[in-house]
């Protein structure tokens, strides 16, 4: 009796877990193949556009043939070196991105349009990063943001 309990209990328990593995493709939404990297970050969401209609950020933070807007260049040469432990030029005694503190980030603070942010949220008229994509994000920043 005894070993048909713990069976039970080890087949229930595998379940519970296996239905809370949810793919990254589906978590990602507008981009599929989105990936807690700098590489997939840079490629799907700062450089693409996506099936939301979101620009990509590219389209106004970058270094070609102008200043980008607030200072902050995400063209591939330079982006990481652009944002992680980098102050922002908006906001005093913040940081773009702080490795392994996604709460303390600016960049996270910026999508997800938290308040004490100065100027709008980004991307500037939405749409937004989805809730699966800003998830992918933080998890990269948790993961201390490696260039990857």
């Amino acid at each position: 009796m005894r070993r048909i309990l713990c069976g039970m209990l080890f087949a229930t328990t595998a379940v519970c877990f296996s239905a809370c593995d949810e793919p990254l493709t589906k978590i990602a939404g507008p981009t599929p193949d989105l990936q807690p990297t700098f590489a997939s970050i840079q490629r799907d969401i700062f450089e693409a556009a996506d099936s939301s209609g979101r620009r990509n950020c590219t389209a106004c933070h970058s270094s070609i043939g102008r200043t980008p807007a607030g200072g902050m260049a995400l063209d591939h040469d330079t982006a990481y070196d652009a944002i992680v432990n980098v102050a922002s030029n908006r906001k005093a005694g913040a940081t773009r991105i702080v490795p392994g503190n996604p709460d303390a980030s600016y960049l996270v603070q910026k999508v997800e349009g938290a308040s004490g942010i100065v100027g709008v949220r980004m991307p500037q008229g939405g749409p937004y990063l989805s809730d699966g994509q800003i998830m992918i994000l933080r998890r990269w920043i948790q993961l201390g943001a490696p260039r990857n």
